[in-house]
């Protein structure tokens, strides 16, 4: 395995721009550091797609909402299924942590960052929320002091004054960053792609349909699916409800990639790897999973129209376009095993 820390002349890093900030870093991450891979396989590997409805964990007043894995679950998932040794570096003291960005800036290293987006002065100010587990690229330094960063969800390569990023990466709340800083330690030489992702999609597929819990999988969708089909009649405030939908829509389509984006990308995985192993039941799965995305973004559509209209209050029709999303899921897993 190549080891990564030496002080070797190593190449120039190249900016991509990627449909979602975790995914993206790595595979630009291991691409500068020597190892081709795509975005969507970087994900894909990862076995990072999901979904969770959890009532009893509550997010600004409503369920818990999500799509994928957890934060910091694509790197740690790498690390896994590809052989590379990562080093994850957290800092109790912000200093400490700034300090060791500009060390590892000076001996020609590039890092990834886990930080805020709020504090983050080149997001536009309509674009920025109290996220704290975003994740971009340092690869150097400008002339005034401030860091040139490869954010992924920008076209672009931004620079950020020194201050600010401090201040993103050292920031208090859910997913805290706590300063992390990461990087490929050690490269494996070659990856068995065959292994690889037979056990990977195995995970995601095993995860999403066999799952013990009524609120994870595709389980999960159906369970909510019921929940909205109920609202009418359940007595819930008519405001709440609204509500409710809409959160349901955000965490779909505004937070990170959104349900149906994880969806597309995890088709373009399925793709990626029947091309590369030869496996022709993955493509066929490649195109049931884009159904299914577009199956999320239909109910996205349907349910962004209920919040507008509020003589709209069809939610059993709503319902239904979810639990078609789950269908079309449990076609696609089930083409995957």
């Amino acid at each position: 395995m190549p080891d990564t820390t030496a002080a070797a002349q190593r190449p120039e890093f190249h900016h991509s721009h990627s449909a979602h900030c975790e995914s993206g870093v790595m595979s630009s991450l291991l691409r500068h550091y020597g190892l081709d891979i795509s975005e969507p396989m970087a994900f894909g590997l990862a076995s990072a797609l999901a979904f969770a409805y959890v009532p009893i964990i509550r997010v600004g007043g409503f369920p818990l909402f999500a799509y994928r894995m957890p934060p910091g679950a694509i790197i740690k998932g790498l690390r896994k299924s590809l052989g590379v040794k990562m080093r994850l570096h957290h800092y109790r003291n912000e200093q400490a942590g700034m300090k060791a960005l500009d060390d590892h800036l000076d001996s020609g290293r590039v890092v990834g960052l886990q930080s805020s987006v709020y504090w983050l002065p080149y997001f536009p100010p309509d674009m920025r929320f109290h996220f704290n587990a975003h994740n971009l690229i340092v690869f150097g330094r400008n002339e005034a002091g401030g860091y040139r960063i490869s954010d992924p969800v920008f076209e672009h390569t931004v620079t950020c004054p020194a201050a600010d990023l401090q201040k993103a990466r050292f920031v208090k709340g859910v997913f805290a960053p706590r300063g992390l800083l990461y990087y490929p330690e050690r490269m494996p030489t070659t990856i068995d792609y065959d292994h690889a992702v037979g056990k990977a999609v195995k995970k995601t597929a095993f995860r999403m349909l066999k799952a013990p819990l009524s609120f994870v999988g595709v389980r999960g969708i159906r369970t909510l699916a019921r929940r909205l089909g109920g609202l009418p009649s359940s007595g819930t405030d008519p405001r709440y409800a609204r509500l409710l939908v809409a959160q349901i829509i955000r965490m779909q389509e505004e937070i990170g990639t959104g349900g149906g984006g994880f969806r597309f990308m995890y088709a373009s995985f399925l793709q990626e790897a029947s091309d590369r192993i030869g496996q022709s039941h993955l493509s066929e799965a490649a195109a049931a999973m884009t159904e299914a995305g577009d199956a999320w973004r239909d109910f996205a559509l349907a349910g962004a129209r209920l919040c507008r209209d509020r003589g709209n209050s069809d939610y059993a029709g709503l319902a239904h376009k979810l639990f078609t999303c789950a269908e079309r899921e449990e076609s696609a897993y089930r083409m995957m095993l």
